[in-house]
């Protein structure tokens, strides 16, 4: 990963936006839609675009930002640049930014077209109506791992909640979904790896490697295997007796 990805509240705050033409209006049009307030020059900004053709003039407003304490975005020159911004897909409060590290915004942009049939537009109200439905969720699903199990369970391909289907009511579905059960039996997976790509695993090892409880590691499993589990799973080196709740996957290096 050559860059973190983060997305930050601009509403209320100030963005310095240097530049004009299209470039500059489709960054202002950004900013606005965040909330954010565009101005020239402030010392108490968050970021700072650049949208200028010129190369030196650009980096030389860029090294001016970045000397206050800015991070710095200079449109359409990834090597001036702090930090990349993405192909956008808006169902918020759900934002979807796809980023090819600066190597194609047209591929970024043919990504996020695909992308952008697969996601209803439900997928925003539902994301509200299962915030709205925290104080609930947490009172009927005390723990995390109740939350979690719950979750996962109503949002997977083809249940109540998936998120990739169209719902006509989404508060039904999430106050259906909240009084059902969260309880996990135990259950054990052995996933033989016989190859370093984790483009070899199934679609279903790849969904229980992402929500596995507990994880089990035997041989020179590659490292590019092990990162597609779930990243705050219990990490053993044995399977434990008893089994404990929840899912337990073991991967298995197989030469």
């Amino acid at each position: 990963m050559d860059q973190l990805p983060i997305f930050v509240k601009l509403a209320g705050r100030r963005v310095i936006l240097i530049g004009e033409g299209e470039p500059a209006e489709a960054k202002a049009r950004l900013i606005r839609a965040a909330g954010g307030e565009i101005v020239a020059e402030a010392d108490d900004a968050a970021l700072a675009f650049i949208a200028l053709e010129d190369d030196a003039e650009a980096a030389a407003h860029a090294a001016a930002a970045r000397a206050r304490g800015l991070l710095v975005n200079v449109v359409d020159k990834p090597g001036l640049s702090d930090f990349l911004m993405g192909a956008i897909i808006d169902r918020s409060p759900v934002i979807v930014a796809v980023s090819t590290g600066g190597a194609s915004a047209s591929l970024a942009r043919a990504l996020r077209t695909r992308l952008e049939a697969l996601l209803p537009a439900s997928l925003g109200p539902l994301a509200r109506a299962i915030r709205a439905a925290r104080a609930a969720t947490n009172a009927r699903h005390p723990t995390p791992s109740d939350r979690r199990r719950l979750w996962e369970r109503a949002l997977a391909q083809g249940a109540p909640l998936d998120p990739f289907a169209a719902h006509a009511d989404v508060e039904a579905a999430v106050t259906t979904t909240i009084a059902g059960s969260s309880a996990a039996a135990p259950a054990l997976l052995h996933i033989a790896v016989t190859n370093p790509d984790p483009g070899e695993l199934t679609l279903n090892q790849l969904n229980a490697l992402a929500r596995c409880d507990t994880l089990v590691v035997h041989g020179e499993v590659a490292p590019a295997i092990i990162d597609r589990a779930r990243r705050d799973a219990a990490r053993l080196d044995a399977v434990p007796e008893p089994l404990p709740a929840g899912l337990t996957v073991v991967l298995g290096w197989q030469a």
